[in-house]
C-alpha cells in the first residue's frame, strides 16, 4: 500500500521533511490536508478543487468531506464544500489552553479605544508570528489581519522580539525557509514584499530588540504600515507573547507611533503581565479532578456506526477529537487525561497524539501534551471574520426550506429594526424585504422581541422615542400596551404580529442571543395570513423557530468565544 501523502503544511510553515511515523493515522493527515486546503481558498471549493489542492483520490476527498460534515466542520452544498464556524472549537481548544486571548484581550481592547489604534497580541509559531488577538479600529485604512495569520518575523514588529530568543537550528531553519521560498509566498496572508529583507537588516533589527526592549515595524508588511511592539513576560520571564500598535503612515510615521504610544504600551503590557502573574498563582493553586468527559466533539463516538454511514471515517474524527479535548481546563493533559476526556481508547489517543506531533499541531514534554499555534491555521483565519448573517444564513435556508415561508435575521437599531439576513421564499404571492431594510421596531415581530430583550430602563426609553402611528387599523401605539406586549414577549421568548405593519402580513419571532445571554438578534418567519392561523403559527412555526435559533446561537457561541463577531 502506497504511504498517505503528508498534509501540507499551514500558511507558510513547510512540512515535515521527516516521513510518518509508523503509528501515524493517515486518514488524520489527509483530513488536515483538506482543512488547509479550504482556509487557505478563503472561499467555498467544488470537491474537484480540493483533490487538486490536496493531491487526494477522489473518493478519499468525498469520505472526508462527509466525515467533517457530520461532525459539523464543514457545509456540504452540492459538490461544493465551505467551512463552517463550528471548526473554531479547535482553534478555540488552542486558545482556551494557552490563556493569553482572554485574560489579556480586554487589556488590548481598551487600549485599542484609548488609543483609537489598532492593538494586536502575537505568538511565535517557528520562524513566523501568529495572530491571537485583534482589536481593530473601523476605518476606512484599517488592520486587515486576521486571528491565526501567519506571518514571517523578518516582516514584523514582533519578529524581532521573538527571534531574539532563537536557538542556532532556530536560525538554520530561517534560513532555509528564505532559500527555498525568497518571496515569502507561501505566507499568504501578506502582499509579496517590494524588496526582500536581508538578513543583515533583520539581525540588526533583532540586536536594537533586545536592547531597547521593543520594536517596530516600518512599512515591511506593506507600504503606509508602520506598528511598535512590547513583549509580554510570564511570571517566571519567558516570553508569553508581543503586544502591537498598529497605524498607518497618513497618521504617524514610525518615529511618530513610537515617541507617542511606547509609554502606554508599556503601561498596558505591565497590567498584562500582572493578569498572568495571577493566572500563574491561580494554576499553581491546589488542581481540581480533571472532568472525565466534557467535551462535545465526543458525542458521536456513541453514535451507531450503521448511523455514521459508510462514507463516515472514524479515525479522522477520532483524531480531531483528540485536538478538541484541550483548552482552559486542560491546558497540557496527559494521555490518560485526553482518552477520559473524550471516551476513546488509550491506544487510539497515543497514535492521534503522535500524528498531531508530528504534524507539528501538538509538543510533548514529561508525558505532557500541549497544542501549538499552529492549530489556529485550521480554519480559524477565514472563520474568525465571519459575521452574525453568515452564521445565521445557511439555518435560514433550511428553516425557509422546512416551512415553505420567508424567513429573516434583524437586529435593533435605534428604535428601528434592520433586516440583516433575508430568504424568501419562491411562492407567487411572498413577503418581499431585502436585506437593508428598516421598520419601527414597535411594529414588528422582530422588534418586539428585541426589544423585551432590552433592560427594563432602556425599554421604556425606546418606547418614548418611538412615536407610534397607524400603519394599518390594527396597529398597537398605546405605550402602556404595547410596554404589556413587551413584557409578555420577554416572558415567553417570542413575539407573534398579526397585520400591524401591512394587512395580511402575519409574522413569528424568537430571539438569538450571545455567550453572555444577551439579545444580539431576531429571527423570524414571515407569511400571508392566509397561509396559517394563529393557532398554526404557535404550533408549528414557533417550534421550528425555536430549534433554528438555538443553532444559530450554538455557532455564535463557538465563533465568538475569542473573536470578535459583526453582527451586520
Amino acid at each position: 500500500m502506497a504511504s498517505p501523502p503528508t498534509a501540507r503544511a499551514p500558511q507558510g510553515r513547510p512540512a515535515s521533511s521527516a516521513a510518518p511515523p509508523p503509528e501515524a493515522v493517515a486518514p488524520l493527515m489527509r483530513g488536515i490536508a483538506v482543512l488547509l486546503a479550504l482556509t487557505d481558498a478563503r472561499a467555498p471549493l467544488a470537491l474537484s478543487e480540493v483533490e487538486r489542492a490536496t493531491g487526494l483520490a477522489r473518493a478519499t476527498v468525498d469520505r472526508i468531506a462527509a466525515t467533517l460534515a457530520r461532525m459539523g466542520y464543514v457545509r456540504l452544498d452540492g459538490r461544493r464544500v465551505a467551512l463552517a464556524p463550528r471548526l473554531m472549537e479547535l482553534g478555540n481548544a488552542y486558545l482556551g489552553a494557552a490563556r493569553l486571548s482572554g485574560p489579556l484581550g480586554a487589556h488590548a481592547d481598551r487600549l485599542a479605544e484609548e488609543l483609537d489604534e489598532s492593538v494586536s497580541l502575537a505568538v511565535r509559531d517557528g520562524d513566523g508570528i501568529r495572530f491571537v488577538h485583534q482589536a481593530t479600529r473601523r476605518r476606512a485604512m484599517s488592520l486587515s489581519f486576521r486571528i491565526g495569520d501567519l506571518l514571517p518575523a523578518e516582516r514584523t514588529a514582533p519578529g524581532p522580539l521573538f527571534a531574539a530568543g532563537w536557538s542556532a537550528a532556530d536560525w538554520a531553519r530561517w534560513r532555509v525557509r528564505r532559500v527555498a521560498d525568497p518571496a515569502g509566498s507561501a505566507f499568504t496572508a501578506l502582499p509579496p514584499p517590494e524588496t526582500a529583507v536581508r538578513e543583515e537588516e533583520f539581525v540588526r533589527r533583532v540586536e536594537l530588540a533586545v536592547e531597547e526592549g521593543y520594536a517596530l515595524d516600518d512599512q515591511l508588511i506593506e507600504p503606509g504600515l508602520v506598528a511598535l511592539a512590547v513583549p509580554v513576560y510570564e511570571a517566571d520571564g519567558t516570553l508569553a507573547c508581543v503586544a502591537s500598535v498598529v497605524s498607518h503612515t497618513s497618521r504617524h510615521s514610525a518615529a511618530s507611533l513610537r515617541k507617542a504610544m511606547l509609554p502606554r504600551l508599556r503601561a498596558t503590557v505591565r497590567e498584562m503581565e500582572g493578569e498572568l502573574e495571577r493566572e500563574s498563582r491561580t494554576a499553581q493553586a491546589p488542581a481540581r479532578p480533571e472532568s472525565p468527559r466534557p467535551v462535545a466533539l465526543a458525542a458521536w463516538t456513541g453514535v451507531p456506526k450503521q448511523e455514521l454511514g459508510r462514507e463516515f471515517v472514524e479515525s479522522l474524527a477520532r483524531g480531531l477529537t483528540v485536538l478538541g479535548a484541550f483548552g482552559a481546563e486542560r491546558p497540557e493533559p496527559t494521555l490518560a487525561a485526553v482518552a477520559d476526556a473524550t471516551g476513546l481508547a488509550r491506544a487510539t489517543v497515543r497514535r492521534a497524539l503522535i500524528t498531531l506531533e508530528h504534524l507539528g499541531y501538538v509538543t510533548a514534554h514529561d508525558r505532557r501534551f500541549r497544542l501549538t499555534p499552529r492549530v489556529l491555521g485550521l480554519g480559524i483565519p477565514l472563520l474568525s471574520r465571519t459575521s452574525l448573517p453568515e452564521i445565521a444564513r445557511p439555518h435560514l435556508v433550511e428553516l425557509a426550506t422546512g416551512l415553505h415561508d420567508s424567513a429573516s435575521l434583524a437586529v435593533l437599531a435605534g428604535t428601528e429594526i434592520q433586516y440583516t439576513a433575508r430568504i424568501a421564499t419562491s411562492r407567487v404571492m411572498s413577503v418581499d424585504i431585502a436585506p437593508g431594510t428598516r421598520f419601527p421596531a414597535y411594529a414588528t415581530a422582530m422588534g418586539r422581541v428585541l426589544l423585551a430583550g432590552l433592560p427594563a430602563d432602556e425599554r421604556a426609553d425606546q418606547l418614548l422615542r418611538a412615536r407610534p402611528r397607524m400603519f394599518t387599523p390594527h396597529t398597537v401605539t398605546d405605550r402602556t400596551l404595547l410596554a404589556e406586549l413587551l413584557d409578555e414577549a420577554a416572558r415567553e421568548g417570542c413575539a407573534l404580529v398579526d397585520s400591524e405593519l401591512e394587512d395580511g402580513l402575519r409574522s413569528v419571532a424568537v430571539p438569538v442571543r450571545d455567550h453572555a445571554g444577551a439579545v444580539v438578534a431576531a429571527v423570524n418567519v414571515a407569511m400571508h395570513s392566509a397561509r396559517r392561523t394563529v393557532e398554526q403559527c404557535r404550533n408549528e412555526v414557533l417550534p421550528a423557530l425555536r430549534k433554528t435559533a438555538a443553532r444559530i446561537e450554538a455557532d455564535l457561541h463557538i465563533a465568538g468565544r475569542f473573536a470578535r463577531i459583526r453582527t451586520t
